[in-house]
């Protein structure tokens, strides 16, 4: 039945059930979101109207939350007399949903009905649960911005894969995303950039169009309830206190002024930055940097219901530091050995400030440098060191490690892969990919709350190239982070081949251009196009 992610357990029977015109729905407490979900996804594919129906009734899909199943498991039976989704939650229901549209086939993800086409289910039963609680995506729109319509695009094939976590990469030097009312320039100054770097920083060519874009709160709003009904949270990311030029383009008191000003040819202010790296331009450590940051969670808190708020916290120069005196007289005055625990005092102050208001704080795996705040979380992206690190500390950690689920790395060695950056990971590489290191302890492990997959968008400069670099290894991470799978030199790699055959077909159905498994297609590569490729296997740790 080619089903992606593999459900636990799966037991099949001779026979289908084929759905009529008469085909309804009954919708139990809690189920009524999924049963209207499935209306307007399977109704338009379809062209059944699937309306209400009683139990008692015949061709009918029963939905119902069952309270002994875990949160997010489901329980599916297609039998000859109807069909029955039971979920432990709302959202085991709707994983459930993801299933029963799979089993339709590739058609089933169209938004408009094909002639001829029957619609028929395979007798089965499955049992299924997940894995991981946390199953996330990460989307950079400060690099390369995504209009809305593709954010709520990225968030249905999320869902389809039963990923539950979007991260919302919105703050960067390259572009600001988010309307703050407070700070109203943030997004007037703030979100464009004059020209970008076309590939890798060392390329010559430069895209001359200025670039931008931004969310207003209602888009905000509309993308964290889009994402709620498909039982995903939107974790936002607001990067302190490196990645922040575009926030002292606008704001340039946020800056470290006596080190700036002296380095800028003519004094004059920073604009958005417009090509890649990693930028000596942070924030510098004062009590008016930290008042704004207050205003600007205070603003994000509003929109974003989520447990967890993400700092950034990566890849922060302290060279600045180094050189100003008010940061020196800052390291002093609040007794600091040295700049690594001047960044720790920073992300300190907002874990503080997110606990305070009944949030937590998570960061790139860098806030463990100078100690880390005792509620703090990491995303470990530098390997699998800093979550070892931060496991074996008592902390929650989400495995994310750069050279195994980074997907803006390249696909492929061969010469047309576009702008190759990093390391060569396979759709092999990526199903064999296990986000738990085995040198922790079980007790250890159970602060491993997932995985995640980061797609930054430095070099992919429009959804078809996000798409390219996304699929077809999201859905082998998906699996990953759902599926409970042997050791990954134990995998069935071919039976996940065989089944990805299958799944091409649902992703044409839903408009994804995705690397075919022959190599790209002549208008999906770059030629010319500098990028960055790095030979041999990555490191394993």
């Amino acid at each position: 039945m080619d089903l992606i992610p593999a459900p636990r357990q799966m037991e099949r029977a001779k026979g289908f059930y084929e759905l009529g015109d008469g085909f309804g729905i009954e919708a139990g407490p809690g189920t009524e979101d999924t049963a209207r979900r499935l209306r307007a996804t399977l109704g338009a594919a379809t062209g059944l109207a699937l309306p209400p129906k009683k139990g008692d009734e015949y061709d009918v899909l029963h939905l119902s939350v069952r309270p002994g199943l875990d949160a997010e498991a489901y329980r599916l039976v297609v039998a000859p007399h109807g069909v029955h989704i039971q979920g432990g939650s709302p959202a085991g229901v709707f994983w459930g949903a993801q299933t029963l549209r799979q089993l339709l086939g590739p058609d089933a993800f169209r938004r408009a009905p094909l002639p001829g086409r029957t619609w028929r289910l395979p007798l089965t039963e499955i049992r299924d649960a997940p894995r991981f609680r946390w199953r996330g995506l990460m989307l950079d729109v400060a690099r390369h911005f995504m209009p809305k319509d593709g954010v709520l695009r990225y968030l249905d094939l999320m869902a389809a894969h039963k990923l539950n976590v979007f991260h919302f990469h919105l703050t960067d030097d390259q572009g600001w995303r988010i309307e703050i009312r407070k700070y109203p320039r943030l997004t007037e100054v703030g979100s464009w950039r004059a020209r970008t770097k076309f590939g890798h920083r060392a390329s010559p060519l430069w895209d001359e169009k200025p670039h931008g874009g931004y969310y207003t709160q209602d888009d905000i709003r509309e993308i964290v309830a889009y994402a709620a009904e498909r039982h995903i949270t939107v974790v936002p990311e607001i990067d302190v206190p490196g990645h922040s030029q575009a926030a002292i383009a606008a704001y340039p008191e946020l800056g470290n002024t006596d080190v700036i000003t002296a380095s800028i040819e003519g004094g004059s202010a920073l604009s958005v930055w417009d090509t890649w790296g990693i930028n000596p331009n942070v924030l510098a450590p004062t009590d008016n940097t930290l008042r704004f940051y207050e205003g600007v969670f205070e603003e994000v808190l509003e929109l974003f219901p989520s447990e967890f708020i993400h700092v950034g916290g990566d890849e922060c120069l302290k060279d600045q530091w180094r050189q100003s005196a008010a940061a020196q007289e800052r390291i002093r005055e609040l007794g600091l050995k040295d700049e690594d625990e001047l960044q720790a005092w920073f992300i300190g102050h907002f874990d503080t400030w997110l606990a305070a208001r009944g949030r937590r704080l998570i960061g790139w795996d860098e806030i463990l440098e100078g100690g880390l705040a005792p509620g703090a979380a990491v995303s470990s992206w530098r390997g699998y060191a800093g979550g070892i690190a931060a496991a074996r500390a008592g902390h929650d950690v989400v495995m994310c490690p750069e050279q195994q689920v980074y997907l803006d790395h390249r696909q492929d060695a061969g010469a047309d892969e576009p702008v190759p950056i990093g390391y060569v990971r396979t759709l092999e590489d990526v199903y064999r990919f296990e986000p738990v290191p085995a040198e922790l302890t079980p007790d250890e492990a159970s602060h491993v709350l997932g995985t995640q997959a980061n797609v930054w968008t430095e070099v992919m400069e429009d959804q078809a190239r996000v798409d390219y670099q996304a699929f077809p290894r999201l859905a082998a991470f998906a699996e990953v982070a759902w599926s409970r799978l042997p050791a990954p030199a134990e995998r069935d790699f071919a039976d996940f081949e065989r089944r990805m055959a299958a799944h091409y077909g649902r992703l044409d159905a839903l408009g994804v251009a995705y690397r075919p498994p022959t190599g790209p297609r002549p208008w999906q590569r770059r030629p010319g196009v500098l990028g960055r490729p790095i030979d041999g296997p990555p490191p394993n740790r």
